[in-house]
């Protein structure tokens, strides 16, 4: 059943959330340096922001682009978030794939997978032989826990939608608390918890979609209700 009254922007975390695992932290225990895992314990123990840490970590990768291209090959995605896409698609909701991982990643996972989605991440860029950089085309200063991607900024732009956040860790905190729906997994569920953001626990795409039915339905009765009620009071 589907609501077509109701049109929604869903925002969906990459890493962990339609990739089935953290493709960063895999790609860095492939090709880094042993010392990234020291500045990811630092980043653990809130010393840096995921924006130092990122940097500092990439500049540690030794591998050629052939090498990661073929390491990308060998992502998985959710099985159910093309199905979730296309329940989007179908209802007119946008969705827009925000993550603080890495665009290369991101861009060829979604085109071997066929799913033309508009994503936002940071830049990982070659710089020659088996050398890498990171650069960050939406990070904020203000951000207050100094991400590369501040994902705030893209859903305080859509105020004349309702925001639906999916995600599973650390850089969905902030938005989490600025959304009207947030479907969370692993931290990001903890977190909600803990400070009292409402949300929907779900473990993959096929419960993320029947979650997303239920919410809409909800609205539908909900805008029902208060049309009827104000003809009710317009009537007496």
């Amino acid at each position: 059943m589907s609501y077509p009254e109701l049109k929604c922007h869903v925002f969906v975390d990459f890493d962990g959330t339609i990739a089935v695992e953290d493709t960063t932290d895999i790609l860095l225990e492939r090709f880094a340096l042993p010392e990234w895992r020291a500045i990811e314990q630092e980043w653990n123990e809130g010393l840096i922001g995921s924006r130092e840490c990122l940097v500092r970590q990439i500049d540690l990768v030794r591998a050629r682009p052939e090498e990661i291209d073929a390491f990308i090959s060998t992502i998985k995605i959710d099985p159910g978030f093309a199905g979730f896409a296309s329940l989007c698609s179908k209802q007119g909701h946008d969705i827009t794939v925000i993550s603080d991982g890495l665009d290369r990643t991101i861009r060829k996972v979604l085109s071997r997978e066929n799913l033309a989605l508009d994503f936002f991440a940071n830049a990982f860029e070659s710089c020659g032989e088996d050398r890498w950089r990171l650069d960050f085309p939406y990070s904020r200063g203000d951000c207050p826990t100094l991400a590369g991607n501040c994902k705030c900024q893209f859903t305080d732009s859509e105020r004349q939608l309702p925001r639906i956040m999916i995600g599973d860790g650390r850089s969905d905190f902030c938005v989490a608390a600025r959304v009207d729906l947030v479907l969370a997994k692993g931290q990001l569920a903890l977190h909600c918890a803990e400070v009292g953001i409402q949300h929907i626990v779900f473990e993959d795409f096929e419960e993320a979609s029947h979650h997303l039915l239920g919410w809409l339905a909800e609205q539908h009765m909900s805008s029902e209700y208060r049309t009827m009620n104000a003809e009710r009071l317009r009537g007496g």
